[in-house]
């Protein structure tokens, strides 16, 4: 299952570690962020809760910098 999410995000350099750590995410097959669109592409692993695994996400984000956000 494919989704795509808006996200706030300062910089391409901050994008890409963003990106990064989606795809380092439990249940997330791949992903990509286009920084000028400010859109996140996410493929869930088969089987995964979207809502559950885009949580994780959303945690490991914050542990990069308080001001990255994703709105799902």
């Amino acid at each position: 299952m494919k989704k795509s999410y808006k996200v706030e995000v300062d910089c391409a350099n901050c994008a890409a570690k963003m990106e990064e750590a989606v795809k380092a995410t439990p249940g997330v097959q791949d992903a990509v962020l286009n920084f000028m669109l400010l859109k996140l592409k996410v493929t869930f692993a088969e089987g995964a809760d979207p809502a559950e695994v885009m949580g994780r996400c959303q945690a490991a984000v914050a542990k990069l910098d308080d001001d990255f956000k994703i709105y799902c």
